[in-house]
C-alpha cells in the first residue's frame, strides 16, 4: 500500500509552461457501471441500514368439498444489512509545482480521484479485491459477485459452448444452460451485463447463416450495445479481469447500495501523511506541500430473497448473477 506517492515536477511537466500548446485532452471519468445498474436506496442516516426481506413465501391450497378446511400458510422475514464503509484517496503535491503551473492542476486531479474511487468500488463488488469484511457479509456471504456466482455454480466457461451466442443467450445441445438461462432458471431476469472490452469485438463477429451480425448497437444510441434488450457495458478501466471473468450478468436491482456520505473534497496544508507503521512520510507545512483528499462512504448488499422457482433452495445456491469465464 503506497503512502509516499507524490505528483513531482516531472509528473506535472506537461502542466508547466513550455513552448507547446497547453491544451490538455483528458477523458472524463466514466460513470461506474455497477452504480448505473444496481438499485440505489435512500441515503443512510447511520452507518448501517436494515433491510427486512421475505425469507419464506406464502402457499395457497384448494379446499376439498363444501365443508373442507382452509389451510394456513406462513410468511417469514429475515434481516439483511447495508454497512457503510469509508473509501478515500489523498494526492499530495509541492506548492512550488502548483505555483509554476499555468493550468488548473486540481481540476485535472479531481476526475482522476473520482475514477480511482470508482475502480476501487467495482473491484470490491465484482472481484472482492480489498472488499471490506462487512460487505462480504452483506453480499450474501461472498467476497464479491464472482465469488457468489462460483459458490452457486453460476460460473460458466465459454469453452463449453459452440459459440458466444450459445454461451450468452442459448444452451448447448446437451442441455447446458447459457449464462442468461442460468440466471432465469433461478427465478431472476437479466437486466444488464458488464463485460471485458474484448467481448465487444467478439460480439461483432457473431453472425447468422447469411453472414449478418447478430448483435448490433442500440438503435437510439449507437454507442451502446444491447443483449436481448438489456444494456451491456464494457469496462475499460481494467476492472474486468479477462483471465477469470469475461462477463457478469444478472438481475442488478437485486444488488442495492446506499450512500452514507457523498464524495467530499478537502485541501490539506497543515497535515502530516503517515504510512502503516506510523512513520511520517510527508509533513505538508514543513515541506511546503498541499494535498487534496477525497472521501466517500457507502455500502452494498445483496439480500437474495427466495424466488418462486427456488423456494426451498439454500441462499448460497440461489444467486441472481452468472459469470462467463474464458
Amino acid at each position: 500500500m503506497p503512502y509516499n506517492n507524490i505528483i513531482s515536477r516531472a509528473d506535472a511537466a506537461s502542466l508547466v509552461p513550455v513552448e507547446i500548446s497547453n491544451e490538455i485532452l483528458a477523458n472524463l471519468p466514466e460513470m461506474n457501471p455497477i452504480m448505473r445498474l444496481a438499485r440505489r436506496l435512500p441515503n443512510m442516516s447511520t452507518n448501517q441500514r436494515r433491510l427486512p426481506i421475505m425469507s419464506a413465501l406464502a402457499t395457497a391450497y384448494f379446499v376439498t368439498g363444501d365443508t373442507g378446511l382452509k389451510q394456513t400458510s406462513e410468511v417469514n422475514w429475515a434481516n439483511r444489512f447495508v454497512d457503510a464503509e469509508e473509501l478515500a484517496v489523498i494526492v499530495p503535491i509541492p506548492e512550488a509545482v502548483l505555483d509554476d503551473a499555468s493550468y488548473d492542476i486540481w481540476g485535472e486531479i479531481r476526475p482522476e480521484m473520482e475514477r480511482a474511487l470508482s475502480i476501487a468500488i467495482t473491484n470490491a463488488v465484482i472481484s472482492g479485491t480489498n472488499i471490506p469484511a462487512t460487505w462480504t457479509v452483506d453480499l450474501n456471504g461472498a467476497a464479491g459477485l464472482v465469488a457468489g456466482a462460483t459458490a452457486a455454480a453460476q460460473t460458466l466457461s465459454l469453452l463449453a459452448y459452440a459459440d458466444l451466442y450459445e454461451a450468452l443467450l442459448g444452451m448447448t445441445g446437451a442441455g447446458v444452460l447459457g449464462t442468461f438461462m442460468a440466471v432465469e432458471a433461478q427465478g431472476f431476469a437479466v437486466t444488464g451485463t458488464i463485460a471485458h472490452p474484448g467481448v465487444k469485438g467478439a460480439l461483432r463477429n457473431v453472425r447468422d447463416i447469411n453472414g449478418m451480425p447478430i448483435f448490433k448497437a442500440n438503435m437510439q444510441d449507437p454507442s451502446r450495445y444491447d443483449l436481448d434488450g438489456t444494456p451491456i457495458y464494457f469496462a475499460s478501466d481494467g476492472t474486468m479481469p479477462a483471465a477469470t471473468c469475461t462477463a457478469i450478468m444478472g438481475q442488478w436491482d437485486q444488488l442495492v447500495y446506499s450512500m452514507r456520505q457523498d464524495i467530499t473534497y478537502k485541501i490539506l496544508d497543515q497535515a502530516v501523511i503517515q504510512d502503516a507503521t506510523g512513520a511520517i512520510v510527508y509533513n505538508l507545512a514543513q515541506q511546503d506541500m498541499v494535498a487534496m483528499r477525497a472521501v466517500i462512504r457507502l455500502g452494498f448488499a445483496l439480500p437474495n430473497p427466495p424466488t418462486r422457482m427456488n423456494v426451498a433452495g439454500a441462499a448460497a445456491a440461489r444467486f441472481p448473477f452468472a459469470v462467463l469465464t474464458p
